[in-house]
């Protein structure tokens, strides 16, 4: 038998993918000149959503000429946040880094997150100092949206992070052993815990390509999924206007009837009750979402169907495991 503590250290990166065969290239060129100098053995997983380009066809042929790439491919589009996981899943690493196919995080990075992790840190993640490449109204999103989760999030999410980050084989086994199907990373390592550290870096702008994971849309359905799903705070904020505006009705109408007491004439057809019904009507719909919201994710998790489905796998034919 072979005794582990003779094994050298293995490294994994994942990386989820969809229409990226601009890219491909270029990351496997810059994480291989890093990952050779780690001292380490390695492996890189690419995450594939089933691709209209050529992406999947140049990591076969990568994988062809490198054992070391290997691919998972889904049976449809399940998203960046379960192609991560999944990726996650399937390691075999000591420790494992998430990292995007844009190259906006720069692998050159994964050299310091080892160095964390052999220090003791069973989570390294990049934090950004700056962004390039993004406009202005997106970084005001972003800024904006990581203050809100930082205040109201029930677990530690640091501000300025994406999934770009290292994690120890202990921290994947416990993250991907959670049952939530959201899959926001960030708020799953902070929920698992253990030993965490950062790395400051400046974000460059995108290679190649625009993006095909997190715009707008998916910047908002990624924000929804970090407050609803580590916070209770807005259904007790729910509450607590529910208490202010019927209290500020009230007082309302004692103000009405002691002016009305007072012989003050109201026309028929006041304004302020179309005011007042319009804004508590805004106010319901408003509740309604948020409670939706949680219901919504209630309903997914109790249904307990697969997070993703793999339909074919590229490189594992000699797994070593």
């Amino acid at each position: 038998m072979t005794d582990k503590s003779l094994r050298r250290e293995l490294v994994s990166i994942v990386i989820p993918v969809y229409n990226e065969e601009e890219n491909i290239g270029r990351i496997y060129e810059r994480l291989v000149k890093v990952l050779d100098d780690l001292g380490t053995d390695w492996e890189i997983i690419f995450s594939a959503d089933p691709c209209t380009d050529r992406t999947e066809q140049f990591v076969a042929e990568l994988s062809g000429r490198d054992a070391r790439v290997k691919m998972l491919r889904f049976s449809r589009r399940f998203g960046q946040p379960m192609a991560t996981l999944a990726g996650m899943a399937a390691s075999a690493g000591d420790a494992v880094v998430v990292i995007d196919c844009d190259l906006q995080d720069p692998p050159e990075l994964i050299s310091e997150m080892v160095a964390q992790w052999r220090e003791g840190f069973d989570v390294v993640y990049a934090q950004r100092r700056s962004r390039e490449g993004e406009t202005r109204i997106k970084r005001m999103i972003a800024a904006s949206g990581y203050r809100l989760i930082k205040r109201i999030a029930e677990v530690e999410i640091p501000p300025n992070t994406g999934d770009f980050r290292l994690m120890s084989r202990r921290v994947v086994e416990e993250v991907v052993a959670l049952p939530e199907g959201h899959g926001f990373l960030r708020g799953l390592v902070g929920f698992v815990g253990f030993r965490q550290t950062s790395i400051p870096y400046d974000r460059e702008a995108r290679a190649e390509g625009t993006g095909k994971y997190n715009r707008f849309t998916g910047s908002i359905v990624i924000a929804l999924n970090g407050v609803v799903g580590f916070s209770r705070y807005p259904l007790q904020l729910i509450s607590i206007l529910g208490i202010v505006f019927s209290t500020l009705a009230f007082l309302l109408s004692l103000g009405y009837l002691a002016a009305k007491i007072g012989g003050v004439h109201f026309p028929i057809g006041n304004p302020t009750i179309v005011i007042l019904i319009s804004f508590i009507g805004g106010v319901q719909l408003f509740s309604l979402g948020v409670i939706g919201e949680y219901i919504g994710r209630i309903y997914d998790e109790t249904r307990k169907r697969p997070k993703y489905i793999i339909e074919s796998r590229v490189g594992w034919e000699d797994e070593r495991r």
